[in-house]
């Protein structure tokens, strides 16, 4: 009786019909990041982004992007700029110590051509805290602001260390969480904020795995340009040597192991070579 049961089932188990397998989730599935034009530096001379020496003299240009992630869980603001506040001075341009500051066009008016209002972003993160970066940050108080409490805490000290301006987050409103190592900032490993110091004692580079561009690093001012990427070069200010080429070394490790993409954020040519706003990449 036993072997007639157990013939039958496999009788019905061999002519059922195959369930076909669910597909996996995709990590970046509807994930975008939109590059916004944050500002522009025009130096006079770009010396003090190598401590070889291999700049000095030489003039300039670094570019100053802000970058929205969109996500389906919600948004992410990566850094914020100069500063929407030099737009409305006398040609959109504030100069001083011989470098020109310019921003043509507001982050405001470039969220609003994508229908993000500022309530609408749920993160804000900065990959450190020079002025180039915090400008815009008062404008989106609604935010959660995803600090590293190593970087805040060194651009709290007084005398504030340059070129940081405290002014610009020194009564930010924000709710904060605080991350005290890698964080996951939508629990699906797509969007990603990585510690890299050295440049600043808590500064970070964002990851992204993008559905067709694949993995996607944001650099901060890990590098400032190909040259810095490519010959190893270090800015003078940056404050641990040491650190800044281990997170040198991180990155690139990163790089090889996902075949991934980095976007030097100031340097015009990795600008330009995304998609232009309010193009996306994704």
């Amino acid at each position: 009786m036993r072997s007639t049961l157990f013939l039958l089932l496999a009788m019905l188990l061999a002519v059922a019909p195959a369930r076909a397998a669910e597909p996996a989730p995709q990590s970046g599935t509807q994930l975008r990041l939109y590059a916004l034009d944050c500002g522009t530096i025009e130096f006079d001379d770009m010396g003090m982004f190598a401590d070889d020496d291999s700049y000095a003299g030489q003039p300039g240009t670094l570019v100053e992007p802000c970058y929205l992630v969109r996500h389906p869980k919600g948004t992410l603001l990566w850094d914020t700029g100069l500063g929407d506040a030099i737009h409305a001075l006398p040609g959109h341009v504030r100069s001083e110590d011989g470098a020109r500051f310019k921003v043509p066009v507001t982050l405001q008016s470039q969220l609003q051509r994508i229908g993000v209002a500022a309530d609408d972003i749920d993160f804000v993160a900065l990959s450190h805290m020079h002025f180039d970066h915090t400008g815009n940050l008062a404008q989106f108080p609604a935010a959660t602001w995803l600090v590293d409490p190593t970087e805040l805490s060194w651009a709290s000290a007084t005398p504030t260390p340059a070129p940081v301006v405290a002014a610009h987050f020194k009564d930010f409103p924000a709710p904060q969480v605080a991350m005290q190592g890698d964080h996951d900032v939508f629990g699906d490993g797509s969007v990603r904020i990585l510690r890299t110091p050295g440049h600043t004692p808590g500064h970070r580079v964002l990851l992204l795995q993008l559905r067709n561009a694949g993995t996607v690093i944001l650099s901060g001012d890990l590098y400032h340009s190909r040259s810095n990427f490519e010959q190893g070069r270090i800015p003078s200010f940056n404050v641990d040597r040491a650190d800044t080429m281990a997170s040198f070394d991180r990155v690139r490790q990163l790089l090889a192991t996902h075949h991934g993409r980095l976007v030097i954020q100031h340097w015009p040519e990795d600008l330009a070579a995304l998609p232009a706003f309010p193009g996306f990449l994704d």
